[in-house]
């Protein structure tokens, strides 16, 4: 109970704070091009921005194409997650594997997935399928990597405890490898959640898929600034919806860590 009454007060201060740093950034949005310091042509007022944004959510089409680039998002996501849990466990497992693949990772790794854009398009065309690859691609690494160092961090003591217990291969799996790898797992995929989000929306406005990104792209073109900025809170609103969302499922996911046991009394 001590702790619940610590953690309340701390927990609204948090969300107080919040509301007054956003309050202070849309004021000085509306200030500036209110006090001439940059031209409204360029900078439109906030108020501006969010009666467009009011505008656009009594469209279906917004929400068409919202759909779409989440979509895009969702599935390319899980598909990483899924090919980057399977194969970096077997890599994590296997000493041999991670040295033999260790250059290759290195290597594959660092190139912008923004590079293979027109690779994507003599694949794929103007398609979903086009985007996906870039999403896929981009995500993989962010959880790929993290399960293998969560797989290789499992305690040498404890698995050779394990096996002089007799626990099969699978318990080992599953109350050893799994336990360890669980916390890099869930940040990874926090993270690819980030990156997908970014490569669905770059990868609309390069390719010109109908979602977000290409409606900020037909906005841009035709001079459209107001649209063009409320397309841009948009995005940064999915962006926080996201990390909002899979912080909420790594706390619970991982209740019993000391990680997030340790900050829930602090």
């Amino acid at each position: 109970m001590h702790v619940l009454s610590l953690r309340r007060p701390r927990s609204l201060r948090k969300v107080m704070l919040g509301v007054v740093g956003l309050t202070g950034f849309l004021v000085i949005w509306q200030l500036v091009p209110t006090l001439g310091l940059i031209n409204s042509q360029y900078l439109p007022y906030v108020t501006d921005v969010f009666a467009r944004l009011a505008e656009e959510s009594r469209d279906l089409a917004f929400w068409r194409r919202l759909g779409y680039t989440m979509t895009s998002w969702a599935i390319g996501l899980a598909v990483a997650t899924a090919a980057a849990v399977v194969l970096g466990t077997i890599v994590g497992l296997v000493p041999f594997l991670r040295r033999a693949t260790h250059t290759v990772v290195e290597f594959l790794r660092p190139i912008p997935s923004v590079a293979l854009i027109p690779l994507a398009v003599l694949l794929f065309g103007i398609q979903m399928q086009a985007a996906l690859l870039i999403i896929i691609y981009a995500s993989f690494w962010q959880v790929f990597v993290q399960v293998i160092y969560g797989v290789a961090d499992v305690d040498a003591v404890a698995r050779d405890t394990a096996r002089s217990f007799g626990l099969t291969r699978r318990e080992r799996l599953s109350y050893l490898v799994l336990p360890t790898a669980l916390p890099y797992l869930m940040t990874g995929v926090r993270l690819a959640a980030a990156v997908a989000l970014i490569l669905a929306i770059t990868a609309e406005m390069v390719i010109g898929n109908p979602g977000l990104g290409r409606m900020i792209e037909l906005s841009r073109s035709a001079g459209d600034s107001v649209g063009l900025y409320a397309f841009v809170v948009v995005t940064g609103l999915l962006g926080l919806l996201v990390n909002l969302v899979f912080r909420f499922i790594e706390r619970r996911s991982l209740s019993w860590h000391q990680s997030v046991r340790g900050e829930e009394v602090l």
